[in-house]
Order: C-alpha cells, then sequence, then structure tokens
C-alpha cells in the first residue's frame, strides 16, 4: 500500500480496535514530511488484523477527514466523515485490501464533493427507494390537508409503476421507456404526466429535506389541446345547484362566482374573515406558497352577501348535545368537504346537462367577468390566474359570443357609414 508501511500484528487480552488509514495510506503518491508510523496492537488472540497509519499532529490524534477500515464479524465495513457526519458502510468483503480500495474509492467521491465536481451519495440515501418517497409527499399532502382523492390516485399509480426502484437508480432512459410504453396502449399525455409529477415532487421534498442530493431529469409530455372548453350558462348552474345537497349549494355559487379552485374554496377559514372580506392564504392557494397567490374576495353583491350571511349561520354546529363552531366556511356538519364528485355529477344528470366539471365553474366565472367588462387585471385577481396566457386560455369564446361580437361589428360598421354619409352631404 503506497504511502505507508502495513503492519501486521495478532495480540489477545484486548478489545479490538477499529483500523484507520489516512489519505496517505489510501494511495496517494505524494511524499508527506513528518508523517510518523504508530501501531497500537491490542486484539484478541486469533481475531483482527490491524492497520494504523497516522499523520503526526500536535495532539497526536488521527485527522477527522482521514477514513478507516474496520472488522464486523468476519467482514470488513468502512468509516469516513463527510462535512463533519460519519458514514459508515460494508464493504462486504473479509480481504482487508479490497476494503482498502473500496474506502479508496469513497475517499475519492467524497473528495469530488467537496469541491463541488459531483454531489456524494451517501449509503442511507443509496437505499431509498421511491416508494419511500411517495409516502413521505403522502405524508406531507395530509399534513397539508392536500391529500385529495385525485391526488391519492395519482400516488397509487406512481407507486405501482415506480415503487420498486431506488431513488438513485431512476434515470431519464427509464422514464422516456415508461412514456414509450403507456402512449403505446394508448393512454393520455395528461394521465402520464400526473404521476411522474409527484415522483418529481417527491424527490424534490427529499432534496429539501436533506435525504437526496439532486432531483432527476423528468420531461413532461405536451398537453397542448389538451385544455377542456366546457362552461356552464347561468341557467344550466341554477338548475345544478337545485339538485346538489344543502351544504355544497353555496360551496359551488361561491366557485362560480369568484372562479376559485375547488381545493381553495374548501380551505377557506373563518378565521381570515375581516368584515366582508373573505381572505385566501397563500399557502392554501394553488402554487409554491409565494404570497403573490394570496387574494381578497369581498362578499358583495346578492349572491355573495347571501352566502356569507347563509356560512355564518351554518357555523354553529350541534352533535351530542353540545354546540360548537367550524373553522371552515364551507363544510359539512363541522367537517371538511373531501369529495364532491359524486353528489356534482348527479345533480348535473338530473339538471340535464351531464358531463358538466366542477372546474368548468372556474371558466364560467372567467368568461362573465370579461362578458361584464370587468378589466383583466381585477379580473385575474378575483380569479388568481398569474399569467395573462392562462387567463386568456380560460376566458373561451363559443359560436354564440362570435356570433353576438360579429354583430355588434356590423352594427358599428353601419353606424360608421352613416357618419361618413352625413358628412359628406354635409359638403
Amino acid at each position: 500500500m503506497s504511502g505507508g508501511t502495513i503492519r501486521e500484528e495478532r495480540q489477545s487480552g484486548r478489545r479490538p480496535e477499529h483500523i484507520a488509514a489516512s489519505p496517505a495510506a489510501l494511495g496517494e503518491n505524494q511524499s508527506h514530511r513528518g508523517v510518523q508510523k504508530s501501531f497500537d496492537a491490542a486484539s484478541r488472540a486469533g481475531s483482527d488484523l490491524r492497520i494504523l497509519h497516522e499523520r503526526k499532529q500536535e495532539r497526536g490524534k488521527v485527522m477527522r477527514g482521514d477514513g478507516r477500515i474496520f472488522l464486523r464479524g468476519r467482514l470488513y465495513s468502512i468509516a469516513y466523515y463527510l462535512r463533519g457526519v460519519e458514514q459508515r458502510e460494508p464493504a462486504k468483503t473479509s480481504d482487508p485490501k479490497a476494503a482498502e480500495k473500496f474506502l479508496r474509492a469513497r475517499m475519492r467521491e467524497v473528495g469530488a464533493d467537496l469541491i463541488g465536481a459531483r454531489k456524494f451519495t451517501t449509503p442511507k440515501a443509496s437505499r431509498l427507494t421511491i416508494h419511500e418517497l411517495l409516502e413521505v409527499l403522502k405524508a406531507d399532502f395530509e399534513l397539508r390537508d392536500k391529500l385529495s382523492r385525485q391526488n391519492a390516485s395519482h400516488l397509487k399509480r406512481a407507486d405501482d409503476d415506480f415503487g420498486n426502484y431506488l431513488a438513485v437508480g431512476l434515470t431519464s432512459e427509464k422514464i422516456d421507456g415508461y412514456k414509450k410504453e403507456r402512449l403505446a396502449k394508448g393512454d393520455r399525455p395528461a394521465s402520464i404526466n400526473r404521476p411522474l409529477q409527484l415522483i418529481r415532487q417527491a424527490y424534490g421534498l427529499a432534496v429539501k429535506r436533506g435525504h437526496l442530493s439532486r432531483v432527476p431529469s423528468i420531461e413532461f409530455l405536451s398537453e397542448k389541446g389538451n385544455a377542456r372548453k366546457g362552461f356552464c350558462e347561468e341557467t344550466e348552474f341554477r338548475k345544478i345547484r337545485e339538485f346538489l345537497p344543502d351544504y355544497l349549494q353555496d360551496f359551488c355559487l361561491f366557485a362560480y362566482c369568484t372562479g376559485m379552485r375547488y381545493g381553495e374554496v374548501r380551505s377557506l377559514k373563518w378565521k381570515y374573515v375581516k368584515g366582508d372580506v373573505i381572505e385566501l392564504q397563500a399557502e392554501d392557494a394553488k402554487g409554491d406558497g409565494d404570497e403573490e397567490n394570496a387574494r381578497s374576495i369581498p362578499m358583495v353583491g346578492k349572491d355573495l352577501a347571501g352566502i356569507l350571511e347563509r356560512r355564518k349561520a351554518a357555523r354553529q354546529v350541534k352533535a351530542d348535545g353540545t354546540t360548537t363552531l367550524a373553522a371552515l366556511i364551507f363544510h359539512h356538519d363541522g367537517r371538511a368537504i373531501v369529495d364532491i364528485r359524486k353528489a356534482w355529477k348527479s345533480a348535473c344528470k338530473k339538471a340535464g346537462v351531464p358531463g358538466r366539471l366542477f372546474h368548468d365553474l372556474r371558466r364560467s366565472a372567467v368568461k362573465n367577468l370579461d362578458e361584464a367588462g370587468v378589466s383583466r387585471d381585477v379580473a385575474m385577481s378575483i380569479s388568481g390566474h398569474k399569467t395573462q396566457a392562462m387567463y386568456t386560455r380560460y376566458n373561451i369564446a363559443d359560436v354564440k359570443r362570435k356570433r353576438r361580437a360579429l354583430e355588434q361589428m356590423q352594427e358599428w360598421r353601419e353606424a360608421q357609414a352613416a357618419e361618413e354619409s352625413k358628412v359628406v352631404a354635409m359638403r
């Protein structure tokens, strides 16, 4: 072993010590002055091979940056430090030279990490599975009340498809193969993207918490042309609302008036109501928790003012002879509203408009705000759209609106022609 002499001793009567080796003893090709070889043999009869090579220091201690090999039973393990934290892992060999070679490789990886060349993967991180990452993400969703039935479904699909993979073993090639396989089966790009989005989110959370060092590159399929174009006319929505359960009527009317997303509506709390203004907190809005996502909704006009009054009356919840105050503005007997799809689907069918989606209420609100002449910036502050492009995507022009627009243009052209003819006649 270059850079120092290895000495083997076997003695009995004392407990076996760990085996230490400095970077010099790990094969560095530089000669070092003042290196002292000291061997401390104190192993039991017939037990351990002892290797000790220390760099001389004023206090005579082994440097923290040095790695070491040591026996655990019949096989060697290695230990080394990364940013002040000791890492241990089995070398899986009874050959000390093979263990030293393994340690040298690990020390080179540590060195590459320290100079910023490449992130080091710890032994613990190398054992993590994608299933474990998804379980952590699921727990985070539950903690933040974000585990909708839809999210749970996509998490299950992600776990079924990728759960057995080691987290450090997921590559772009495997992701591309997965996308090709599902496309060949006829799956839509949006259906393929959803579990992949959750996997990337799970990796991001693991990196944020220090369990992993990087997020793999996961490219999503284009969903161009996948945008839905449905919305509810006023009379259609009123019919649907009549067939909804009482606890959902104001819930859906609020979404129809404001364009607020389903998850945002169900998160609204009384403690954030100031007078007649409801405040949506940034952490409850769609996005990354940025304060720009927070917004306020004045409860004015017949519908919104009526909602506020009715919800105040419904805040008191009686159960087991006691009365409590609900924390949520929209609730079901004091409990959070979890899933409305079955009730919504049934109401749409009874109203004679099957196939309508709850999210159509958001598109309807955007359309209504635009037709009412509300300025774009104010409308976006109500609906929560962050970009003009996304707002425009929701502001769908149907045939009826196009017909009215062309009729208005015709009337305007005729009016212009009449004005021009008057000017000519006066000359």
